[in-house]
């Protein structure tokens, strides 16, 4: 393999694989020696690239302004064109900005063709209907399911009863006419989905439930596709 395209298969998996990434993980990914990939590493740190960690802690990537263009296909720049002009369409003020500016950081590190194909991709997103208005706390919400901290909720169920919960964060799911939070609730010790619309009151209780998040929610999953078999293709 040409030690180009060799460095480029490495910068992908340092980017793609849960980090920080052994060097054995790196060597199979790459189908190097441990000892090759240790000169391949020192080589991406000359040319730029930022990666933090040593042999036998593994490594992570720093993603730096002096990497290299980025290389995407045309299928693959239809899909992140695609992508976050959905996302444009379905978040709130905050996400749909973020959008935009990650879209605008994506296209300038593009070379000039691929920019090209960007600006004047086919795929579309168009939505006639009007998006439903995001509630403020989503903020509230989005940066304790980061945090994995606890939050209490005063909430009014589909049968208009209302409740205070205290609940575990684990992922804000965007449905095609709903806003979910997915989460533990500590009421009912089960997993619960919660609209966002109708909850009240959204305050953090300075209670963690680090490490849980990632565990709980793939079990959570696991049952959904279990009694759902198409919401992997979903997205779930």
């Amino acid at each position: 393999m040409p030690r180009a395209d060799r460095l480029f298969r490495l910068l992908t998996a340092l980017r793609l694989l849960p980090q920080p990434v052994t060097a054995a993980r790196l060597a199979e990914e790459t189908g190097v020696s441990e000892r090759t990939l240790y000169r391949d590493i020192d080589s991406l740190r000359a040319g730029g690239a930022l990666i933090d960690g040593a042999a036998g802690l593994g490594y992570t990537l720093t993603e730096d302004p002096a990497l290299p263009p980025q290389m995407f296909s045309r299928l693959e720049v239809e899909a992140l064109v695609l992508g976050l002009s959905q996302v444009r369409h379905m978040g709130d003020s905050a996400l749909s900005k973020a959008a935009e500016q990650a879209m605008a950081k994506i296209t300038a590190t593009l070379p000039e063709r691929v920019q090209r194909q960007a600006v004047h991709a086919i795929s579309r997103s168009v939505k006639f209907t009007a998006r439903p208005a995001v509630p403020a706390h989503i903020s509230i919400l989005r940066q304790a399911t980061w945090d994995e901290n606890e939050v209490q909720i005063h909430y009014t169920d589909l049968n208009g009863t209302p409740s205070v919960r205290r609940i575990w964060p684990l992922a804000i799911v965007y449905f095609d006419n709903a806003l979910m939070c997915m989460g533990w609730c500590l009421l009912r010790q089960d997993y619960r989905r919660f609209h966002l619309e109708r909850m009240m009151d959204v305050t953090l209780t300075g209670a963690s439930f680090r490490p849980r998040r990632v565990p709980l929610l793939r079990e959570y999953v696991q049952q959904v596709r279990a009694v759902y078999p198409t919401a992997q293709q979903a997205g779930l």
